[in-house]
């Protein structure tokens, strides 16, 4: 957490230490090379909470981009958005689809918050989690298959990447951690306006790609999910940990692909 002597003004907080923000969410977020300066402790993912939309620029736009590529194969629409997918998950070393394979195997298989907690750390994988995963990704690489033209499906997996990221500062600072280690805990809780700034970021750069229709559309589905994760995961487990954030993650994006898929002209 920054321990400043001199507190700056409102406007220096806003518009300072970017750099450090953005090179600390992709060091935890991504398995891209990213190095900050000074010490770096887990505590400082919270303060970081408000570039993790822009990690998501960086996310989506590997996967777009390589979307894009083996388009240009005339490759089988299908196979294009596996392929972008795969790229995407290879820059996230698979971070959140191993979030959403554990809430789903601790929710579905454990009968008391202790054993639900229990099978969420635990490194296997259960049914509940593979079907969760290729359900997952089956409806996420079918919808950008459908969206007309590679240059729409590639908009699509960057927008919902950066939303789907924008969002999750706002859930880790409303909601309360369901346990008191591992790396949620030791995260933090980031400030409000810290989260405020990362949905805002993530709101106009859904704009700027899908335009404003989609957008609006895609927003309030993807407030809907976040806050339908939300709920289930306080009545489970009690509040949220890494592998809620990270399953949270995938519902949103895939809400905001439905809301392209289902309304991209």
């Amino acid at each position: 957490m920054r321990n400043d002597d001199t507190a700056p003004s409102p406007w220096g907080a806003l518009f300072s230490g970017w750099g450090r923000d953005v090179a600390i969410a992709g060091m935890f977020l991504t398995r891209l090379p990213f190095r900050a300066k000074g010490d770096i402790a887990t505590s400082d993912l919270a303060d970081a909470g408000r570039a993790f939309p822009l990690i998501g620029v960086l996310v989506g736009g590997f996967g777009g981009g390589a979307l894009m590529g083996v388009a240009e194969l005339d490759l089988h629409p299908l196979a294009c958005a596996f392929i972008g997918l795969a790229v995407a998950a290879l820059v996230t070393g698979g971070l959140h689809e191993d979030g959403l394979a554990d809430v789903v195997d601790g929710f579905g298989g454990g009968a008391d918050k202790t054993s639900k907690l229990r099978i969420m750390r635990d490194s296997r994988i259960g049914a509940y989690g593979v079907l969760a995963l290729v359900f997952s990704v089956g409806i996420k690489a079918s919808i950008i298959a459908g969206l007309p033209g590679p240059g729409m499906a590639a908009g699509a997996l960057l927008g919902a990447a950066v939303m789907s990221r924008g969002i999750l500062p706002m859930m880790m600072y409303i909601m309360p951690m369901a346990r008191s280690d591992g790396l949620a805990a030791g995260a933090g809780r980031p400030l409000g306006s810290s989260a405020v700034v990362a949905f805002f970021i993530g709101a106009l750069f859904v704009w700027s790609i899908l335009g404003f229709k989609i957008a609006l559309l895609a927003l309030i589905a993807a407030m809907i999910s976040a806050v339908v994760m939300g709920m289930l995961a306080h009545r489970q487990i009690g509040g949220y940990t890494g592998d809620v954030l990270g399953a949270t993650q995938q519902v949103t994006e895939i809400s905001v692909l439905m809301m392209a898929g289902a309304f991209a002209l």
